[in-house]
């Protein structure tokens, strides 16, 4: 009898602990990525953000190696850049598709991880990628990536990832094009069909492409075209189960184009009924809650669950520099290096646009106390408004230039970079960085541009030459971009091999008054007057920084031949 007793007593326990061992790992287990770059306080930011602690979740670091490691040969140098600030917190589930949220990425969306991580591997997963400051997200999926291998136990097809990164950097240059929910459906769309109907052959991919493109009305060019074919042909070579990644798709489908799937009510046994059941504690839901708050106003978010949630803060915009002067498709650079300096630079750089229109109007709103000091000199009201305020009206204050002058700094004002090439543009806005870093000395700037924490600038000038000469030479570098180099005549002192490098170091030479050629022009003659003060030390050490960071944009080293050109 006592034995018997104990055999069942054995039993029942032995029925407990199997019944404890269900597959709950995956909605217990949570990691949060933190970028290798950021500051103890931004990472104490991001960790407030998500709204957990350190305890609650396992924590990993991924630096700029883990990244390369993901993108080299994918994603442009220039776009993976040398600094690692991106912020991912990661919760796998049973069920439900894949989840996304994120905060302060310029470049992708929460639909485009949210796709391109069903082509890693990832069947059900929750996620938020955030920054504590503007970045572009180039590198977010990596973080997603390492950390759902982490939290899961689960080892991703490297194929598959590789893959994913691919597609990622191939929609998001689309969408520099056509837009980014746009981008999305030809894409998404298009895999989806080739996934589903088991299509390999180019020739049949590319079809689907051109009609997805068609049906959504979405312009995309043959190049275009041809580099989605490339990425599908690929991805029809892998394993892919349709009803692995049907939810998500279906999902990011009906979120980028805003029609409701007409398969919703036949999920192959996937009821509706059956997602709401994971996420029945909301308590637990970290797409639905972080704390918005922690990361200040005006933040650029999207989420999967909330398709209107990018319309209402910008996240769907194609071109979000004409509104923040921050480039939206340049690698993962910093802005700020705390959250007060980020937001005061974004009103800031708010206050600068506003002030440039307006100056752009013929002075109708010259500041107030210089009015009163000299109220019937106007190029003196012009310089005291810009002592006052720290920007400049959009003429000097040297009566002989002052309608070139204006009609130049109105035109810089208004640089239209649409008109640009993605490579062209992601320069033109990294060199825009750094002239106002180089130039005018802020400090967010330059680091964003070099992504260098110890660089400062090399020459101190007055806000009002500042100002002037960077304008200048962000035009002269933009006209360049824009005009190409057919009108370029060499002159035999070419040391670069890019010919708008050539064509720049032209000017600047001019600029700065190092070209002893003296072939004065107009804009010579008005440039030099607004460096008239400044040393020609100071000239000849702006000159070399400035090529000296071109040369780094285009893969060029010329150090030696830049300080012989200064002598």
């Amino acid at each position: 009898m006592k034995k018997r007793n104990m055999i069942a007593a054995l039993l029942c326990s032995a029925c407990l602990v199997a019944g404890s061992v269900n597959p709950v790992f995956a909605d217990a287990s949570k990691v949060v990525t933190l970028g290798a770059d950021l500051t103890d306080a931004q990472k104490q930011t991001m960790m407030k953000y998500f709204n957990v602690s350190s305890d609650q979740v396992q924590v990993m670091t991924i630096t700029n190696e883990d990244e390369h490691k993901h993108l080299d040969n994918i994603a442009p140098q220039s776009q993976i850049g040398s600094r690692t600030l991106s912020c991912a917190y990661v919760k796998p589930t049973q069920s439900g598709g894949i989840k996304v949220r994120t905060a302060n990425l310029n470049w992708v969306t929460g639909n485009m991880i949210a796709t391109t991580l069903s082509t890693s591997g990832v069947k059900n997963c929750e996620v938020v990628a955030a920054c504590p400051m503007e970045v572009s997200g180039t590198g977010a999926l990596t973080g997603i990536q390492m950390a759902y291998e982490k939290a899961s136990g689960e080892k991703l097809d490297e194929t598959k990832t590789k893959l994913a990164n691919q597609e990622i950097v191939t929609t998001g240059e689309l969408a520099d094009k056509v837009g980014k929910n746009e981008a999305t459906t030809v894409v998404n769309q298009s895999k989806m069909d080739v996934i589903q109907n088991g299509v390999q052959n180019a020739d049949e991919i590319q079809n689907i492409v051109i009609n997805v493109a068609e049906q959504n009305n979405i312009s995309v060019s043959q190049d275009d075209i041809d580099r989605i074919v490339s990425l599908l042909k690929q991805i029809s070579q892998q394993d892919y189960n349709y009803d692995d990644v049907k939810e998500t798709l279906e999902q990011v489908d009906a979120n980028t184009t805003g029609q409701t799937s007409s398969s919703d009510d036949t999920l192959d046994g996937e009821s509706s009924d059956e997602t709401v059941d994971v996420d029945a504690d909301s308590s637990d839901d970290i797409v639905n809650n972080v704390n918005d708050s922690i990361l200040g106003d005006d933040v650029i978010q999207s989420s999967t669950e909330d398709p209107g949630l990018e319309e209402e803060t910008g996240a769907d915009s194609q071109d979000t520099s004409n509104e923040t002067g921050i480039p939206d498709a340049t690698d993962d650079g910093t802005y700020s290096n705390e959250e007060s300096s980020d937001e005061s630079s974004t009103d800031e750089s708010t206050s600068d646009e506003s002030s440039t229109e307006d100056s752009a109007s013929d002075e109708s709103s010259t500041d107030e106390s210089a009015s009163d000091e000299n109220s019937t000199d106007e190029s003196a009201s012009d310089e005291a408004a810009s002592d006052e305020t720290g920007i400049p009206e959009a003429t000097e204050d040297t009566e002989s230039s002052e309608s070139t002058e204006g009609s130049d700094q109105a035109d810089s004002a208004e640089n239209d970079t649409s008109v640009l090439s993605e490579e062209a543009k992601n320069n033109y806005d990294k060199f825009v960085l750094f002239v106002k870093g180089e130039y005018e000395g802020d400090a967010d700037s330059l680091l964003a541009a070099t992504e260098d924490t110890e660089a400062v600038a090399t020459v101190t000038l007055d806000e009002r030459t500042a100002k002037s000469v960077a304008e200048t030479v962000e035009k002269d570098y933009y006209d360049i971009l824009k005009d190409g180099t057919e009108s370029y005549e060499a002159d035999g002192t070419e040391k670069y091999q890019s010919t708008e490098l050539n064509m720049m170091d032209q000017k600047l030479k001019k600029l700065f008054g190092i070209d002893s050629s003296q072939e004065d022009t107009e804009a010579t003659d008005v440039t030099a007057a607004i460096l008239a003060d400044v040393p020609q030390e100071d000239k000849q050490t702006l000159y070399k920084e400035t090529m000296k960071y071109l040369a780094g944009l285009y893969g060029e080293n010329t150090d030696s031949s830049e300080e012989s050109a200064a002598e």
